[in-house]
């Protein structure tokens, strides 16, 4: 018997645990379909595709990991703020593997624009501003720390850290070191364009 009551919301919702369990690639309107017991066509009334699917799901990982990150950098700065924001993605990457991967899904413009994405980079580039960059190094800095947190993350989730010394934990710990280092001194750093 078909549940009662479906609705965008917990299509999204169930759509984005299916996600966290059986991956983000898995997501497929059938599967989403068998989950309520429904048919598929039941579901087109809410999500006309598999696209606008994983765009919600996506929309729904950026907000909350924006809202996980917020709440973990408030009244930081410097080191304490950068660990903060990159030890919330990792915590959310462990986590929500299925949501970390969401998070990356293409956005149309406007839709990124309305999106946690767009929370998130703003709270980066305003912690930031406690590194004195002007607003393009804050564009180059916020690129190399999403990059090394991206990497860092999806390298530790496919387990390629667990077959050498030091562990993971310690590199982490020396990278974001190492981060703070080079933003602290990016300013002396300039190059010719």
């Amino acid at each position: 018997m078909p549940r009662a009551g479906l609705s965008r919301d917990k299509i999204i919702q169930a759509a984005a645990q299916r996600a966290d369990e059986e991956g983000f690639d898995s997501l497929t309107l059938a599967a989403i379909a068998r989950l309520f017991d429904v048919r598929l066509p039941s579901l087109y009334g809410h999500v006309a595709s598999v696209h606008e699917l994983k765009q919600g799901v996506a929309l729904l990982a950026l907000d909350r990991l924006a809202e996980r990150t917020e709440e973990a950098v408030a009244g930081r700065a410097g080191k304490d703020a950068l660990t903060a924001l990159a030890e919330t993605h990792r915590s959310f990457s462990r986590q929500h593997p299925g949501l970390f991967q969401a998070s990356r899904y293409p956005l149309d413009a406007a839709s990124a624009q309305r999106s946690g994405g767009a929370r998130l980079a703003r709270l980066n580039h305003a912690m930031l501003r406690g590194y004195a960059l002007g607003d393009e190094d804050r564009v180059h800095a916020t690129r190399l720390i999403g990059s090394f947190i991206l990497g860092f993350s999806l390298l530790e989730q496919a387990g390629s850290f667990d077959h050498s010394a030091p562990d993971a934990e310690r590199s982490w710990r020396r990278d974001i070191e190492g981060l703070d280092a080079l933003l602290q001194s990016w300013a002396s750093q300039k190059t010719e364009s």
